[in-house]
């Protein structure tokens, strides 16, 4: 556990959502099958609070996220949420909308890798929390649907519309996120937006097995490389040379390069520490 706490403890359980530490690898599973795990008030808020805690926690290395039943996340419930707003004035409106824009932003800002292992539907707000992932495993029948205009909003919605022409293009992504059409997963893995696809039934234990070489591998090398993906995005090539001579040197003086150096050295396997 980091000792750069507050007073406040970490959470013990989480209401809205599964929640499981093995050996390193944290899961978090949205747990409402029923409404195709559509997010309510309280899971945007518990996730954004969650992904936050994580660093201090210390017993996890990477985080997978998927939903159970036939839905990954079908986006925010039209109902408790939707409806709910129609009551709302402006300011609470945007009380909301920073509230979203916070769950991306800690995922892409946790120096913890963040796979998302999307066992079907991933709409609206599914489909962005899956794009602010670092990793993006799809079962064979997974689709992406960015529908924010289909509900009459904006297609530039909790960072969509910085993150995913970054990841692939421009011109794609003013077609997803401007028609907010139905992605198969064929044609997510063709540009780019999904990691890998796998047959349905292969799904869990392909998300666990990139889960588990991430933990077991050198963390802090791969944390530090996610921090410096996210940071340089908007950097200068002169800036962004500079800060990566900075962070090697860095990495130069930390346990898990002398491991590679002892290991090597001796002929046998690092033992990874993540320190």
């Amino acid at each position: 556990m980091s000792p750069f706490r507050a007073t406040p403890p970490l959470t013990k359980s989480w209401e809205h959502f599964g929640f499981t530490v093995d050996d390193g690898v944290a899961t978090l599973t949205f747990d409402r099958p029923d409404k195709l795990n559509a997010l309510t008030f309280d899971v945007y808020a518990d996730l954004r609070d969650l992904v936050l805690e994580l660093p201090h926690r210390g017993d996890v290395r990477v985080l997978v996220i998927t939903g159970r039943g036939r839905g990954f996340c079908s986006g925010g419930d039209v109902e408790e949420i939707i409806g709910e707003l129609q009551k709302m004035e402006t300011a609470e409106l945007l009380e909301f909308t920073r509230m979203t824009g916070a769950v991306v932003k800690a995922l892409r800002e946790t120096p913890i890798p963040v796979i998302a292992a999307v066992n079907g539907i991933a709409a609206g707000a599914g489909s962005v929390i899956a794009l602010a992932s670092d990793f993006r495993l799809l079962a064979r029948s997974a689709k992406f649907a960015f529908l924010f205009t289909k509900v009459g909003l904006a297609g530039a919605d909790m960072g969509a519309a910085y993150l995913l022409p970054r990841l692939v293009g421009l011109g794609r992504a003013t077609e997803l996120l401007m028609l907010g059409d139905k992605l198969e997963s064929a044609r997510a893995e063709t540009i780019g937006l999904a990691s890998q696809v796998v047959e349905d039934e292969e799904l869990p234990a392909a998300a666990q097995a990139l889960a588990r070489r991430l933990a077991d591998g050198p963390a802090l090398a791969y944390s530090t490389t996610k921090v410096l993906l996210t940071r340089e995005l908007d950097t200068d090539l002169g800036g962004a040379i500079e800060l990566e001579a900075i962070t090697q040197a860095l990495l130069m003086t930390a346990k898990d390069h002398k491991e590679f150096y002892a290991a090597w050295t001796a002929g046998r396997s690092p033992q990874w520490t993540g320190r």
